[in-house]
């Protein structure tokens, strides 16, 4: 069971590292869950502290996730259409551009999109906001990633320290 405990929460953290920049995937969660399975097995002693600082990290990330871009929108004049468009660029540009970080093209461009249709005569005034929200998923982004790949430092660090317990 440890096993399959151990090759779970592996994956999980790698899935994690991924889902930092893919939007269909909470990047952090599914790493804290990569922890938690982790913890659970019978060879890695039970360490709430970490579980729960991560746990916390976790929680702030997610709700940092969806301010960061509204905000970096709406500082560069943007409007709710522009960080819709930005959701909705987002999982069109991962799905449909056939090219390294579609989902980044996406972002912006749905943003524009949306800009263009809250107000259709001011084009300076979308490209400015889709630059806004380009810029705040951009930062978001890197803080997943920087958060997932301290969940899966962490994790390679407990299965090094426990690999006696856990490869016998």
């Amino acid at each position: 069971m440890d096993t399959l405990l151990l090759i779970i929460g592996f994956i999980c953290t790698i899935v994690g590292v991924f889902g930092s920049f893919l939007p269909v995937l909470p990047g952090p969660s599914i790493g804290w869950l990569g922890l938690l399975l982790l913890y659970m097995t019978d060879a890695v002693p039970d360490n709430y502290w970490v579980l729960g600082i991560a746990f916390f990290i976790t929680i702030t990330i997610t709700v940092l996730d969806y301010v960061i871009p509204a905000k970096g929108t709406r500082k560069f004049g943007g409007s709710s259409y522009g960080v819709w468009g930005t959701n909705i660029g987002l999982i069109m540009g991962f799905l449909f551009i056939p090219i390294p970080f579609g989902f980044v093209v996406g972002a912006f461009a749905g943003a524009f999109v949306g800009e263009i249709i809250y107000n259709s005569q001011d084009k300076k005034r979308a490209l400015k906001a889709a630059t806004g929200s380009l810029l705040g998923f951009l930062a978001s982004a890197f803080m997943k990633f920087i958060v997932c790949i301290l969940f899966l430092g962490t994790f390679l660090y407990v299965v090094f320290k426990n690999s006696e317990k856990l490869f016998g």
